[in-house]
């Protein structure tokens, strides 16, 4: 069972007590978010630090993307031409999978959310097909 965060028990104590530093600490801090880095104020100012902590999650999706649904990896390629064409494929269609992701609409009416997906022409889904593995 994990341990109330507030609470502060010793092998001295009878019974467990309310840690109330902690909590005056917590309340203190309530809302706060801190970023940490190295880049100096005068080449990244902090509105520009926290957008591109912002931003860092798209990478990161898009690293997930890439490993799962573009299967980037493994690659079982030996020659430099050759990984650098794989992993141009693989970067190439997440730019596209991002720009689909990006036009495609979630409208909600109610308490319904629908989704539109993008209307794709005929000869370009042909190609995602292809790219994908799937002709």
């Amino acid at each position: 069972m994990k341990k109330d965060r507030f609470v502060k028990i010793t092998k001295g104590d009878a019974a467990p007590v309310v840690d109330w530093d902690l909590v005056e600490r917590a309340r203190y801090a309530a809302g706060l978010k801190g970023y940490v880095t190295n880049i100096s104020a005068e080449v990244l100012d902090g509105e520009h630090v926290v957008a591109a902590y912002h931003d860092l999650y798209q990478v990161e999706r898009s690293f997930r993307m890439a490993k799962s649904d573009l299967a980037a990896r493994p690659v079982f390629h030996r020659l430099r031409d050759s990984i650098e064409a794989h992993l141009t494929i693989v970067f190439t269609a997440l730019a596209i999978s991002r720009e689909a992701q990006t036009r495609t609409a979630t409208i909600t009416l109610a308490d319904q959310q629908i989704t539109v997906p993008p209307r794709v022409p005929d000869d370009i889904q042909r190609l995602l097909d292809d790219l994908r593995g799937g002709h």
